[in-house]
């Protein structure tokens, strides 16, 4: 089914094709979460789909991602492991994208989130979290980069954060794995601009996944609405809202957008 913000979109701008019809796209921590929204939103608009991700089952459960997408939308996809801080894994999964013609948008969307407190922070945590966040996202658009160069370009979605413009007690790992997030996609966008390769960066706020249910426990607790008063919309947002905002930067519609930062937090970083 087409959603009504693409069905607006095709009659703004008279197209009949689906907006992501004959490419290929790879979407680390595509299993769960942002990443399965995505992936699902991508194959509903043409996309073959690589989901690579440290497990095939979603946290929330249901049918493999990989799974769901070729059922529902008839779309070429598999599933590779891939845990993004073993580097040949990383690679492998860009590779996978060959056999469906070769990667044209790569989402480097897997990451890891928990509240710390800064004092008590090991290296071993630090560097697990900047391995993961910043380290996967790097290598995954170089890889992505070598073949989209040769490839006539692509375009790299990098998932940043509210985190990653505003600082915060009790996350300052995770502030500075998604500032560096940021940055790095600004470089990579005048870097690879005049290969046609486009990098851009989306930052989440509070969305609905097993992050905030599990890992750092907000949804379904007394925090939740107080938190949610500090959102302008007064509501948390679902992954198909970042999914949304991946498929305008993936698609012809963004070809030319380079280099930004994209909010998708319901005002929370602009607002008072």
């Amino acid at each position: 089914m087409v959603n009504i913000y693409t069905y607006y979109c095709y009659l703004f701008i008279g197209m009949t094709d689906p907006l992501l019809s004959g490419k290929t796209a790879v979407v680390t921590g595509g299993s769960s979460g942002n990443g399965r929204s995505i992936a699902q939103t991508f194959a509903a608009e043409g996309a073959s789909i690589i989901v690579a991700d440290i497990q095939a089952e979603p946290r929330e459960g249901g049918k493999p991602t990989h799974e769901l997408v070729a059922s529902d939308h008839g779309v070429d996809a598999t599933y590779v492991e891939c845990d993004v801080t073993n580097l040949d894994q990383l690679e492998a999964a860009v590779d996978a994208a060959d056999e469906f013609g070769g990667v044209d948008v790569m989402v480097n969307n897997a990451g890891i989130f928990r509240e710390e407190t800064f004092s008590e922070v090991e290296p071993d945590a630090y560097d697990q979290m900047m391995d993961i966040n910043v380290k996967g996202v790097f290598f995954g658009a170089q890889y992505a980069a070598r073949k989209m160069s040769t490839n006539g370009g692509g375009s790299i979605i990098n998932m940043s954060s509210n985190a990653g413009l505003e600082g915060s007690a009790g996350f300052v790992t995770y502030c500075t794995s998604k500032g560096a997030v940021r940055l790095m996609t600004y470089a990579l966008a005048d870097e690879l601009g005049p290969e046609g390769i486009r990098v851009n960066a989306i930052h989440p706020g509070a969305i609905e996944t097993a992050m905030l249910k599990e890992d750092v426990a907000i949804v379904g607790t007394e925090a939740e609405e107080g938190y949610r008063q500090t959102i302008p919309l007064r509501r948390l947002g679902q992954p198909e809202d970042v999914a949304n905002a991946a498929l305008y930067l993936a698609s012809d519609l963004a070809s030319y957008v380079n280099g930004e930062s994209l909010y998708v937090d319901g005002g929370m970083t602009n607002s008072g």
